[in-house]
């Protein structure tokens, strides 16, 4: 282990309730690529958690929020917390809109032309992070990276296919 237990404060598992749905299998890859992204490089910790992990997530749902139910690997709840995705919306729709622009560029753009998209949607999700870390503040914490890929799970359980 590492000085001050960080290999502790970190994810090793992150599941889907059934509350989230299924979808097409397109969109099913999806999540299972950005859950692979952040169990294999995550700094994870709920704040006021002095044993430590390392932690499971299990993910769920209800209206238009985010339930994150933190336990031990061992399965031993440690916090729930509760996150409301409304300031998320505008974030994840731009998101999608410039992920469709990029796709559709890839096929008939310039190099630059792409880029500039490209620097957009990284802009974006870049933004999307930085929102859900200032959510998060207080609660757990998350370096920037992790925060990302968060992120990134976060638009894919909004995506439909």
């Amino acid at each position: 282990m590492s000085p001050g237990g960080v290999e502790r404060d970190r994810l090793v598992d992150v599941v889907l309730d059934e509350s989230i749905g299924r979808s097409t299998p397109d969109v099913e890859h999806e999540r299972a690529v950005a859950i692979f992204d952040l169990i294999e490089e995550n700094s994870f910790r709920p704040v006021d958690d002095k044993a430590g992990g390392p932690y499971r997530l299990h993910l769920s749902l209800v209206e238009s929020r985010l339930v994150m139910a933190i336990s031990r690997e061992d399965g031993q709840p440690v916090v729930t917390h509760i996150l409301s995705l409304t300031p998320f919306r505008r974030v994840v729709k731009d998101y999608f809109m410039i992920c469709e622009s990029y796709f559709e560029a890839i096929r008939s753009s310039t190099p630059s032309q792409i880029e500039a998209i490209d620097m957009g949607r990284r802009g974006l999700h870049n933004e999307g992070s930085q929102t859900l870390m200032d959510r998060l503040s207080g609660k757990i914490e998350v370096d920037f990276d992790t925060a990302r890929r968060l992120f990134t799970l976060v638009c894919v359980l909004h995506w439909r296919g």
